[in-house]
């Protein structure tokens, strides 16, 4: 919205110092500063509030080293994430952006089904909250409309210049609007760790038509979002682990979408120019401003928990984010930590369900899933658990960013 008010101010008026909002990074800055403030400011009422309702987490008697010191500690504190991601991006961003629309959305969508599996656990005195056929529902459904977007709107395109981008001067060019280009939509994607590293998604059912191409199109990013929402919603079991890892994700998206969306960037390390994807930019920092701000109540010990409103959203704008950058391929390297809790909680059950009916009783991989709960077990900090997964992360970003180059 500032966006369009100093636009008119610098082309209507010419007031000096409008025109810093035509800039991407400057815009971005701000929606980032502008989250933390909100992050630390309203989350502190909301807080608060939560306190004042009783609005407190029940914990589960799990033998976990501090686990009843967590008791009555208030959960909900997603609403705190999603408000400080959404008033920014709305603030700093050009909201009549396809993608920009699709993120918020995606945001509110999931933010709505996680609030109501809180409001079910903290206000009904239901510890099953909503019931789990009911959460996919609403993953498949936003899954549908995300598909849907992406393959039929106009303007979510990859952009394919005619013009020889190695013999001219890219720069001159751009400024003299002299190049030549056509914009196709595509089920690309980007395979890393490979050189010529797209596919076609069309290409995978070579002998059917579109429509079946779409179908399976739109089945993969139901699959990615789901599975990206539920692994970020079980990582959420210590202080500050989902909110830190998040926003290690959020700054490696940040840098794909300012690549993605610059021809120049885009054209010096050879990947897919998506137009009117360099928007996303000011999104990604508005989400990694909001954990961060939000670990200020949220880091050891604990003074507020996201929730499902807070975990399901994250997983579902992350996966979103990858699958609007055609990255979607990268998630098992970007988002190992949740992949790992995932697998964990996965091998745990299946192996306890084979052993018990093999040998009559269940047998155990870990002390107890997800894994940063195992190393609870073993006797390890919270607060060193939390680190130590956090610098996974953070290599794992490394690795991810470095498929820029790595062909």
């Amino acid at each position: 919205m500032l966006y369009y008010l100093f636009k008119y101010l610098r082309s209507v008026l010419d007031i000096p110092g409008a025109g810093l909002f035509q800039y991407i990074s400057f815009r971005a800055l701000m929606a980032a500063f502008l989250s933390v403030i909100i992050s630390v400011v309203f989350g502190k009422k909301v807080i608060l509030f939560l306190q004042r309702k009783q609005i407190g987490e029940e914990i589960r008697n799990l033998g976990l080293q501090g686990e009843n010191l967590k008791r009555g500690t208030p959960t909900m504190g997603g609403v705190i994430l999603i408000a400080s991601i959404f008033i920014p991006t709305l603030l700093f961003a050009q909201i009549d952006n396809i993608y920009i629309i699709l993120l918020l959305l995606s945001l509110v969508w999931m933010g709505a089904i996680g609030f109501l599996d809180d409001y079910i656990k903290t206000f009904r005195k239901n510890k099953a909250g909503l019931h789990g056929r009911f959460k996919v529902v609403g993953q498949i459904g936003l899954g549908l409309l995300v598909g849907a977007i992406m393959y039929f709107h106009e303007q979510i395109v990859v952009r394919e210049f005619i013009t020889d981008l190695d013999n001219i001067n890219l720069r001159e060019a751009i400024s003299q609007a002299s190049l030549k280009f056509q914009d196709i939509k595509s089920l690309k994607t980007t395979i890393p760790f490979f050189k010529n590293n797209e596919l076609n998604y069309s290409t995978l059912i070579p002998f059917f038509d579109d429509n079946l191409s779409a179908i399976m199109y739109v089945l993969v990013v139901i699959f990615i979002i789901t599975a990206v929402s539920n692994g970020s919603n079980i990582t959420d079991g210590l202080d500050g682990l989902a909110a830190g890892v998040s926003a290690i994700i959020g700054i490696v998206l940040a840098i794909f979408a300012y690549v993605s969306g610059n021809i120049v960037f885009s054209d010096y390390l050879n990947i897919m120019y998506l137009p009117y994807s360099s928007e996303i930019v000011i999104f990604c920092l508005a989400f990694v401003g909001a954990c961060v701000g939000f670990l200020w109540y949220n880091s050891f010990p604990a003074q507020v928990f996201m929730g499902d409103t807070g975990s399901l959203s994250l997983g579902a704008v992350i996966a979103v984010l990858s699958i609007i950058l055609r990255k979607e391929l990268l998630i098992p390297v970007l988002c190992g930590v949740f992949l790992i809790e995932s697998l964990s909680v996965m091998l745990q059950v299946s192996y306890f369900k084979y052993t018990k009916k093999k040998y009559g009783e269940g047998r155990r991989i870990f002390k107890m899933s997800p894994l940063h709960h195992h190393y609870q077990k073993s006797g390890l900090h919270e607060s060193k658990i939390v680190m130590r997964f956090w610098l996974c992360s953070l290599l794992l970003a490394m690795l991810t960013l470095a498929t820029l180059k790595i062909r």
